[in-house]
């Protein structure tokens, strides 16, 4: 993580997504950027946070460790998106460990300063209970998404939702996450990995040295027809 000390990016990126009565003019001095690299982590499940996040630009993935280690990659998540609400509003630890997708942007803001000027302000009191009332009707939709869709549809989904895709330019999925694919969009590895062979064959995907590259975007989209992992 790095800050960044560009405050007129910042007003662009508040003035942009329209947070600046979000946030309130006592809490606009206290937000700072702050720039994550490809592949680096945000938070980890079990940290205590102390910053809330808001993704202004980037992706990033949110998964899931279980006490053995093994990994469920839970959704994806790009502009505009809260990170740290749900453990900012229960006071609790932070719930699952979120990684950047690509290089990824972020407006933090210090609890000790949402506590002391944020508490009692009704814009920002309304901004969480829209965020986090709309994640749960997005994991409500994504669970009949699993039982009503074939897997060629869901796997067209989580090819478009995990690659990067920042300036018209697909990255690459690391193989081994493939399990973790498996698992999120409800099907066998060995199903998957003929579904797989499928879109190589139709020139979706390209599978070569252990990852999987887009090469078809629009392809993949029409598939999906707009049903995203997020």
């Amino acid at each position: 993580m790095k800050e960044m000390e560009d405050r007129e990016r910042l007003d662009q990126y508040l003035h942009a997504h329209q947070l600046e009565p979000i946030f309130g003019e006592a809490l606009l001095p206290h937000l700072s950027l702050y720039g994550f690299e490809q592949g680096e982590l945000i938070c980890s499940q079990g940290a205590t946070p102390h910053y809330l996040y808001v993704l202004v630009k980037g992706k990033i993935k949110i998964y899931n460790t279980s006490a053995e280690g093994k990994t469920l990659i839970l959704s994806f998540k790009s502009p505009l998106e809260l990170i740290g609400d749900i453990e900012y509003v229960r006071g609790i630890e932070y719930l699952n460990t979120v990684e950047a997708v690509s290089s990824v942007q972020m407006i933090g803001v210090h609890h000790h300063w949402l506590k002391k000027h944020g508490s009692d302000h009704a814009p920002l009191l309304q901004f969480l209970l829209d965020i986090i009332t709309r994640k749960f009707c997005i994991k409500s939709n994504s669970l009949s998404f699993n039982l009503m869709y074939p897997v060629e549809v869901r796997l067209a989904s989580y090819l478009l939702s995990a690659s990067a895709d920042e300036s018209d330019t697909d990255g690459p999925i690391d193989a081994v996450s493939l399990t973790d694919a498996a698992n999120l969009i409800g099907t066998s590895y060995r199903h998957l990995n003929r579904v797989i062979q499928q879109f190589c064959t139709e020139g979706l995907i390209e599978r070569a040295k252990g990852e999987l590259l887009v090469k078809d975007r629009e392809g993949l989209r029409a598939l999906a027809s707009d049903h995203l992992y997020k």
